[in-house]
């Protein structure tokens, strides 16, 4: 419904039009007329001169300046000729001393807009810590030479980054409108997203590294050794994180080549086959635990080009031979028995264990121990989640472990009718602010979709922009990407890389932030069991997913909807948005948006309700999603995870364990540490030392232990906010 007036008494003139005119902006852009907009400028001008502006005050104004422009005759009307419109209208009514505070108000929003493209300004943030700066990672260690340094390149590259977007897109973006992620690295260098890296392909050709060449593995020690090889250079050479998809599948064929060694060995020593054979096994699964071992080991002590441990995940859980059995075994007892002399827990890499009907879901299938273990781990360490099989093939097309923590790749097959998955990625995301269309809004919806539309109009103009920018690069850009088989087809120098892009093969992601927070704008901040409200939020999503498959199809491309794993852009959008609207109770009191479409995370509802209440979104946000579930703790409790796991098999497809599992090394507490202003605190000892406390939150897709970060001090209380644990009683029951 588009906006109508009538008139007032200021003026004889009685006048009901609609008010369908499309303002052009000072970038190029357009979008419909919004009357709140001309609102919130009047009331800001009148908070800056301290006069309270009363409603038929303002709707004097706003409708002197309607009335101005429909005699115009205009459809379209620049910018600057509203601006100067409301500058006669404040003269008119006796407001003068409001046109200066009104000029002062765009100068120094140029002015802002040029300190944030100012490279000089901000590296002198950086220098004075600004916590954007340094904080923007849970994973980057501020402190150290190799981050500080990427940093820094980081500013040059959001600086230089700005100004070769699009005008229309770098307004949208440094106003929160939408969010271009990884600006810092693209789109001043052409880099990819994640990717689920084709370690297969790579292991069995062999592949190059700087000047060495790297022959196939002949056991694996040495394809776990090559594997940490592999994923620092790929982590080096894109700006996502990696996978490595169904890694016990493609390890147990190295496993096998120590087993045959062994074997020989045995005949050679040992008499009687049966003997033989069990030497030889027991052998083996010393060799697969400690290749295992050491390439936990291995990815936690990499740093990148990037200054941080690379974001690695591994799925497995699918293979059934005693081998892969004994791969996915030694995964979760290398994780449960912790890293060093304190056996803490490892950050990297995310474990994905996959369920299976008549694999490892049910009591009677054959690798139903280890999912024993599974729950075991997960209860102690956090890892694994876990992936349903037949619900991932049912949302996504075809079953894969995510790119990273939740990326998803689509169902694909190639020119043969083979399917593919490993050697595929995504060439990035950009975040739409929905909470800000709803607040813009102001209760009215059909204004609502109007401006969504518009919002879609500019995160397309973002999303295909990042996209194509990856076909700029070259193959000799990047090696190891291209041209030695992490990408699956090896290029030669003269190829276009765009090959390995388009024909749907590679994904781009439509990012969504605070489905919770645009409902409580409509329906209140506990319309979780309002029906109404869920299908407002269920609508939204659907229009994103239809805008996505739209833009697929022009540019053969999968364009995915995907659901913001937002870290720092929670706290971002939030931020822009109460200097713009104030403090609005349930949407921006609290300091941050909510994560994708997840249950306020204020409320305690069961694990069983919450899976009940999400499971509805992933159909339309199949590039990219996570359910998590909080506990509190679980170690003598794995029948209650076990329930949990078994309710959502065919509910939802990717699973998460939030239960509090903090240790303290001075006194032996284990459980959930206290957040105070300078850290996390035992709550036995009163222990803070990082040096003797383990502290671990799962503050994004990934873990991270927020103790080893004193640059977020005062965040602390914050964080342990978001990550809340339910408490009392068991849940789930004993």
């Amino acid at each position: 419904m588009q906006d109508t007036y009538r008139t007032q008494s200021h003026t004889n003139l009685e006048l009901e039009q609609p008010l369908d005119w499309m303002i052009t902006k000072r970038d190029g852009s357009t979008q419909t007329y919004n009357r709140n907009k001309l609102k919130r400028i009047i009331e800001r001008i009148a908070a800056d001169h301290q006069t309270a502006v009363t409603e038929t005050d303002w709707m004097t104004i706003i409708q002197s300046v309607e009335e101005k422009v429909l005699k115009g005759g205009h459809l379209f009307i620049d910018s600057c000729e509203i601006e100067h419109i409301l500058k006669n209208t404040l003269n008119e009514v006796g407001l003068p001393q409001f046109i200066m505070t009104y000029t002062d108000m765009k100068k120094r929003k140029l002015l802002e807009r040029e300190r944030r493209r100012d490279v000089n300004k901000m590296i002198q943030s950086l220098v004075a810590k600004d916590r954007d700066i340094v904080n923007e990672n849970a994973n980057k260690d501020s402190k150290v030479f190799n981050t500080q340094r990427d940093l820094t390149a980081g500013i040059v590259g959001k600086a230089v980054g700005l100004r070769m977007l699009p005008e229309h897109v770098a307004h949208a973006h440094e106003k929160g409108d939408i969010h271009y992620h990884d600006l810092d690295y693209t789109p001043y260098s052409p880099m990819s997203n994640c990717c689920l890296i084709d370690f297969a392909e790579m292991f069995e050709k062999g592949f190059q590294i700087g000047n060495a060449e790297v022959e196939p593995p002949r056991s694996i020690q040495t394809a776990t050794a090559q594997t940490a090889q592999i994923i620092a250079n790929v982590a080096s050479s894109q700006y996502g994180g990696c996978s490595f998809d169904r890694i016990d599948e493609v390890l147990a064929p190295y496993a096998a080549l120590n087993y045959e060694k062994h074997l020989k060995t045995a005949k050679q020593w040992i008499e009687g086959s049966e003997i033989q054979t069990a030497f030889a096994k027991e052998k083996t699964t010393k060799d697969i635990y400690d290749a295992m071992q050491s390439l936990e080991y291995e990815i936690n002590t990499l740093y990148t080009s990037q200054g941080q441990t690379p974001f690695t995940s591994v799925g497995f859980g699918l293979g059934t031979s005693w081998l892969e059995s004994e791969i996915q075994k030694a995964i979760l007892q290398v994780r449960l028995n912790g890293l060093g002399k304190e056996k803490r827990t490892a950050i990297f890499p995310k474990l994905i264990f996959t369920l299976k009907r008549g694999v490892n879901l049910e009591e009677g299938d054959p690798n139903y121990e280890v999912k024993q273990l599974a729950l075991a781990c997960s209860a102690k360490r956090m890892y694994p989640d876990i992936l349903s099989y037949d619900k991932i093939v049912e949302l996504t097309g075809s079953f894969k472990t995510p790119m990273g923590c939740r990326s998803f790749l689509q169902g694909w097959k190639n020119e043969k009718g083979e399917e593919v998955n490993a050697g595929r990625m995504n060439l990035g995301v950009v975040t739409l602010n929905i909470p800000r269309i709803a607040m813009e809004a102001g209760g009215d919806q059909s204004r609502f979709w109007a401006i969504l539309e518009e919002r879609l109009d500019v995160l397309h103009d973002a999303l295909i922009f990042k996209a194509y920018r990856v076909m700029d690069a070259l193959p000799e850009n990047a090696p190891i990407l291209y041209m030695h088989g992490a990408f699956g087809k090896r290029l030669i120098k003269q190829d276009k890389v765009e090959q390995l892009f388009l024909n749907r093969r590679a994904t781009a992601s439509v990012g969504y932030i605070g489905l919770y927070e645009a409902a409580t704008a409509f329906y209140g901040s506990g319309w979780e069991k309002n029906t109404e409200a869920k299908v407002f939020t269920l609508d939204i999503v659907r229009k994103l997913k239809e805008k996505a498959d739209q833009w697929g199809n022009e540019t053969d491309l999968h364009v995915s909807v995907y659901s913001t794993p937002s870290e720092s852009l929670t706290d971002r959008f939030c931020k822009l948005d109460t200097e713009r609207y104030g403090i609005i109770e349930d949407i921006t009191d609290k300091g941050y948006y909510t994560n994708s479409f997840h249950y306020d995370v204020r409320k305690n509802p069961t694990p069983f309700e919450k899976i009940d209440f999400e499971k509805d979104y992933a159909a339309y946000t199949s590039g990219g999603f996570i359910h998590y579930c909080e506990y509190p703790k679980l170690q003598t409790n794995l029948k209650a995870l076990e329930a949990v796991w078994d309710y959502a098999y065919d509910k939802v497809g990717y699973l998460g364990t939030n239960t509090p599992i903090d240790h303290c090394y001075a006194c032996g507490f284990e459980g959930d540490f206290k957040p105070t202003e300078f850290g996390f605190k035992c709550p036995e000892c009163g222990n803070t030392d990082p040096e003797t406390c383990d502290v671990v939150k799962r503050t994004c897709g990934y873990l991270g232990n927020p103790q080893k970060r004193p640059m977020v001090e005062g965040r602390h209380k914050e964080i342990a906010s978001r990550i809340k644990h339910m408490k009392g009683d068991d849940p789930l029951g004993s």
